[in-house]
């Protein structure tokens, strides 16, 4: 349909093409209706508003004509909306009306906006100068800057926008500005939430620049170096689960990690030798102390070069017998292998020769040359790039996962040279900050084609928007072994995962001090690691990494260290069931498990500012302490840390039992053994038996812990644990439900079933309360000991 307006209102509409503060409204002329939205000609350029989901939409613009074709690289190319809607004109607005949303253009200066379906505002583009495109030079370079302006509430909390390592210890981007552009530790993903339940995507590539407190802190403002035309995903929740679903739904769910991926891995900067490597397997083993993974970090092809994809054999004699080693000890292998080739090497030759490299380079402090990029946007790029590492390392030598380092060309000062790069999709600047999701796309689909039995598990520097599909963790990069850094970790993972990230991680103990190895065996340091290490037993990957020895067996640590350390990973191998469920939540639901209070208790003012707490999953409130007791007190005086309950429930003290009233603050007892976490009433967390790794037993006897006070559910999980048959149903669920008011637990008859799955199983039940189902131990005294052979079984708690 396509709609001319009258004369009369054409002439009102001329009127209100006006100059003012320098901008010229775009009135709307004409606009036509197709398949999946409406396309407006505007006096300035045009704007096309595309149906995605009921609750996603697309909204472009551009001054250019005919508006440009455009592929993006975040939108997978087989993505197909599924929006219905209509459309009503009225004498001042065009409303396009979905099932959830509705979304106006003002026809004097063809303005967005959008509403729920009763007419209440959720966000509004600023009608002066909402959307403009700007002609500039940068870095030599002719570029249109894209910049789009929103209204927003005073009281509006803005969240997300990637990890940005050490530059923030606040969660809220309201009244603040970040730069987002992926250089040298950053994730800059351009996706924002907001506490008004909406949340907006940008996609542009180039380098961004976020202002979160525009005009007295009323307007919010994004503005990309280049681009030729504006476009921005609009998505509605109001729930923030509902948000990072739909924006999975659009950018590429992400895939099952296999099960092992949940437990402790062990690295450092870095093992030297196999020798090295398998004394390290020898002692986690040898000390039964939990772990999953060993992870060999860079130079391990010293004094070859970077990009050689080989092992230096005086160091490494047979580096395929040594992972055999690591998997006959049950532990999984993790390499790093890096985008860079230097040059003289086969690979970079065969590189060149094929049109494969970029012009970008990296500065090789170890060897003072500059190494340069493959071209990560190459298709063929990519195939030959993962051909090279598969049949040299991967594939050969039977490595589980990759760590995925220095993904995004990082050149320091030169980043201008990096702008001006010509990638196989076009100019460096217009591509500046995809070239991580590029490259662990191509290693995903070829991993996929190459090791089909085995699940991907890419480790990544960097991340950009849509980079979840591509079975990627985000680690914060190389942090310092600091407290400044560490409390700088807790809202930036909190941030990464409002991203849509769901799987983040950071070097516990940070990775160095002024480049060097601190010294672990200092009070001070054991007492910044011990608490690291709490906060990453509740990370969704849990991993140590850095310089010096931080191995839980080192002699840096003390005997009360020890205890310690080894008490929270036997506590995360317990969880491991829980975990384990909620990461097909995350696949199956676009679930976040490690999440912002603002997921659960988005109405709640009292959680609008709290950069230091989050949910783990829908039953633990984690509150990590980073800042130093043990140096600051004298030993003996109660440690605690300020802790807010979210209001609307009761809380349970993990460790002890004791119940807490939601809506208040308290001083929670943290001393060096504890750090203070609290179970929402209504949970069921099923924990698992003590393990040395993920898959060593069954999940049999399981304790099912209920925090009685509320109704509550919880979905079972289980699978083969590493392959992608649960992509063909191959997978279990049980479904567990509360009644509060009558003490009645409903455990679900199975749905599903998979090769190897138990048969029968034994579940303890076990009601929390002051003194029992509390902390690590497993509970000896259960309220009910059921056995379960997949039928519904209806269990009274008197």
């Amino acid at each position: 349909m396509k709609t001319h307006f009258s004369k009369k209102a054409l002439s009102v509409i001329a009127c209100a093409v006006m100059i003012s503060a320098g901008q010229i409204f775009a009135a709307v002329k004409t606009y036509k209706q197709n398949a999946n939205g409406i396309t407006f000609e505007l006096d300035n350029g045009s704007l096309s508003v595309n149906i995605c989901r009921d609750n996603v939409v697309e909204i472009k613009y551009s001054i250019l004509s005919p508006m440009p074709l455009k592929s993006s690289l975040v939108i997978p190319a087989d993505f197909s909306p599924r929006g219905k809607f209509t459309v009503a004109e009225q004498k001042d607005k065009i409303i396009i009306t979905t099932s959830s949303i509705k979304v106006v253009v003002l026809k004097t200066d063809g303005s967005v906006s959008f509403t729920d379906l009763k007419g209440n505002l959720i966000l509004a583009e600023d009608g002066k100068n909402g959307r403009s495109m700007k002609a500039s030079t940068v870095a030599g370079l002719d570029v249109y800057n894209c910049i789009t302006q929103f209204l927003s509430p005073s009281a509006e909390a803005l969240y997300g926008l990637g990890c940005h390592p050490e530059d923030t210890l606040s969660i809220n981007y309201k009244g603040r500005n970040q730069y987002l552009a992926i250089r040298y530790m950053t994730g800059a993903i351009p996706v924002m939430l907001s506490t008004r339940g909406y949340g907006i995507m940008w996609d542009n590539y180039s380098p961004s620049y976020f202002y979160g407190g525009e005009d007295n802190n009323t307007k919010y403002r994004y503005v990309s170096e280049s681009g030729n035309e504006i476009d921005y995903y609009f998505i509605y929740g109001p729930d923030f689960d509902r948000i990072i679903s739909s924006y999975r739904s659009v950018t590429g769910e992400a895939p099952m990690f296999p099960k092992w991926s949940f437990g402790l891995f062990q690295s450092q900067d870095r093992y030297q030798s196999q020798n090295e490597v398998l004394s390290v397997k020898d002692k986690y083993r040898s000390n039964r102390i939990p772990v999953d993974c060993i992870v060999q970090d860079w130079f391990y092809w010293e004094p070859d070069v970077i990009g050689s994809h080989r092992f230096w054999p005086g160091r490494y004699p047979d580096p395929k017998s040594m992972v055999d080693q690591l998997h006959k000890a049950n532990i999984h292998a993790m390499i790093s292998i890096w985008p860079v080739m230097a040059k003289g090497t086969a690979n970079y030759r065969a590189m060149e020769a094929a049109g494969n490299l970029t012009s970008v380079t990296w500065d090789n402090v170890m060897t003072h040359t500059f190494d340069n990029y493959y071209d990560s946007h190459s298709r063929k790029a990519r195939l030959m790039y993962w051909q090279q590492a598969r049949d040299s390392l991967v594939a050969r030598q039977g490595w589980d996962a990759w760590w995925v380092d220095q993904c995004e060309p990082d050149n320091g000062s030169l980043l201008d040279e990096r702008r001006k790069a010509t990638f196989s999709t076009g100019r460096g600047i217009d591509y500046f900050n995809t070239y991580s999701l590029m490259h662990s796309g191509g290693l995903y689909e070829n991993w996929r084609h190459d090791i089909p039995g085995k699940r991907a598990f890419f480790l990544i520097r960097q991340a950009f928007a849509g980079q979840q599909r591509n079975a990627a963790t985000l680690w914060s990069s190389d942090i310092t072994c600091t407290w400044r850094a560490f409390t700088s970790q807790v809202p930036q993972a909190i941030n990464s995962c409002l991203s849509g990230i769901p799987y983040w991680t950071s070097d516990i103990g940070g990775y160095h001090f002024h480049w060097t190895a601190p010294d672990w065996s200092t009070a001070g340091n054991r007492e910044l690691f011990v608490r690291w290490f709490q906060f990453g037993t509740f990370s969704p990957i849990f991993r140590i990494h850095g310089k010096g020895e931080r191995a839980l067996f080192s002699e840096n640590w003390d005997s009360g260290t020890k205890e310690i350390l080894l008490s929270y990973d036997n506590l995360r191998y317990r969880l491991l069931p829980y975990i384990y469920s909620l990461s097909w939540k995350v696949t199956n639901e676009g679930y976040t498990i490690l999440r912002s209070l603002a997921f659960d208790f988005r109405n709640d003012p009292g959680i609008v500012n709290i950069p230091d707490q989050f949910m783990f999953g829908p039953a633990f409130l984690v509150n990590p302490v980073t800042f130093p007791m043990y140096s600051a007190e004298k030993p003996g005086n109660v440690r605690t840390r300020q802790v807010y309950l979210p209001a609307g429930t009761t809380w349970y003290d993990f460790w002890t039992g004791e119940t807490f009233k939601g809506g208040e603050k308290l001083a929670a007892r943290a001393p060096l053994s504890t750090i203070p976490i609290y179970v929402k009433a209504g949970s069921i967390v099923p924990m698992g038996p003590l393990k040395q790794y993920a898959t060593e037993k069954a999940e049999d006897p399981l304790e099912i812990r209920i925090y009685p006070g509320a109704d509550g559910s919880f979905l079972i999980y289980e699978d083969e644990n590493d392959n992608y048959n649960y992509e063909k149903g191959s997978f279990s669920t049980i479904m567990l439900k509360w009644d509060d008011s009558s003490n009645l637990l409903t455990i679900g008859a199975r749905s599903g079933s998979f090769p190897g799955m138990i048969m029968k199983r034994t579940f303890n039940i076990v009601i929390a309360a002051r003194g029992k189902g509390t902390g690590l131990d497993i509970t000896t005294l259960p309220e009910k000991t059921v056995i379960y052979s997949g039928q519904e079984l209806k269990i009274k708690i008197k």
